[in-house]
């Protein structure tokens, strides 16, 4: 299938959701049916991990759990924003950014969508359900931003395709909830299908879709130790692989070539670099590699980076990694998302996922750990 014809199939679920619509919340919440309804979904990232805004290559996955969006003009001066799983609701303007962190992601939104069509957006009522998981790794604030984007662009018939909504989706999280993210986690969210991967060149923004290696399937664990990126050492890393690239003469980490071209970096920048340089490696690898083990090997090398020279992993991830990497039907497994917390992701023979996660999720929890199954959903 062309990545063209892959992203119609996925636009035209995201636009038409089966099931679980939150038009009887909405009813519910502002006595009145929504004019607009949309959705999208989480994702996981099976390898590119911190490359994305080193314009490097990605991998991610769609998962299924998705956040869902209606919304209607309410005649009011005031938006009105209900967020469902929080048992928020609030109200705010497009001249002053709401002070509840969670509505910053939808105010930053309408706000960029505005000015892209150059009118005013008239005050709305929006509701917000969501079963992505919140701060573990799964990309619930691009979940948020795109579904935002959808339902809106339905709203109003507004002329943005389904990439453009991705980089909106980006810049909101950029300047209104202040995480200097790159674009993976909203163009997947915005283009990924949760049968098969996305490989993107964050810098050109080319992709296409990648099949999983034969007879294997993706598991995803929640460490249960939390993080939020803008307080964790997010934008630290970014900034490290900023000056790392101005040191080596180059516009970005992307452009080096191999490891022996960081010789000369201090120390610390030097792993900082080795890490994006040996990813981006790893992701160009697993797009062509059709054996299940040989990709899973990929991901453990990865988590290795990720712990050793990034410093981006915790105790508690690294002893579930192991564990996910102790079973026999495991192939590999890594943490996933920016890390400090979160969740881990494996790669295991289908049809096991259940069986791995009990056995896994056992014997973290001996060690005093909290940890949940998140995908496969259920």
């Amino acid at each position: 299938m062309s990545h063209l014809a892959f992203e119609a199939e996925v636009a035209a679920r995201a636009e038409h959701p089966r099931s679980g619509c939150c038009a009887h919340e909405f009813e519910q919440t502002f006595h009145a049916l929504p004019e607009a309804e949309a959705s999208a979904p989480g994702r996981v990232n099976l390898l590119g991990e911190h490359t994305d805004y080193n314009d490097g290559f990605v991998l991610p996955v769609a998962i299924p759990q998705r956040t869902r969006v209606s919304m209607r003009p309410n005649g009011h001066s005031h938006f009105r924003l209900c967020a469902a799983e929080l048992d928020r609701l609030v109200e705010f303007s497009l001249h002053e950014p709401p002070q509840d962190h969670f509505a910053s992601y939808v105010y930053g939104c309408l706000r960029l969508a505005q000015e892209a069509q150059g009118a005013a957006i008239a005050p709305l009522d929006i509701h917000v359900a969501s079963d992505v998981p919140i701060g573990v790794g799964l990309s619930s604030s691009a979940a948020l931003e795109v579904a935002v984007l959808r339902c809106l662009r339905e709203l109003l018939g507004l002329d943005m395709d389904d990439v453009r909504i991705a980089q909106l989706a980006q810049q909101a999280e950029i300047q209104d909830a202040g995480v200097r993210c790159g674009i993976m986690d909203q163009m997947a969210s915005s283009l990924a299908g949760t049968d098969r991967a996305l490989l993107l060149d964050t810098r050109s923004l080319e992709r296409r879709p990648v099949a999983l290696p034969v007879g294997s399937a993706v598991l995803v664990l929640d460490s249960g130790v939390a993080r939020t990126l803008a307080g964790s050492g997010y934008n630290q890393r970014r900034a490290e692989c900023e000056q790392a690239a101005r040191l080596l003469g180059v516009g970005s980490l992307r452009d080096v070539e191999g490891p022996q071209q960081l010789a000369g970096l201090p120390e610390l920048l030097q792993r900082r670099a080795r890490h994006v340089v040996t990813e981006n490696a790893r992701v160009l690898q697993a797009v062509d590699c059709r054996d299940a083990r040989a990709f899973g090997a990929l991901m453990n090398a990865s988590h290795a980076s990720l712990r050793d020279d990034y410093e981006v992993s915790t105790p508690e991830l690294d002893l579930l990694v192991e564990l996910l990497q102790g079973e026999p039907a495991v192939y590999g497994a890594r943490l996933t998302g920016a890390g400090f917390g979160g969740a881990c992701v494996a790669l295991c023979e289908a049809g096991a996922e259940r069986q791995v996660a009990l056995a896994v999720l056992a014997r973290y929890r001996a060690g005093g750990q909290e940890g949940r199954l998140l995908v496969p959903a259920g």
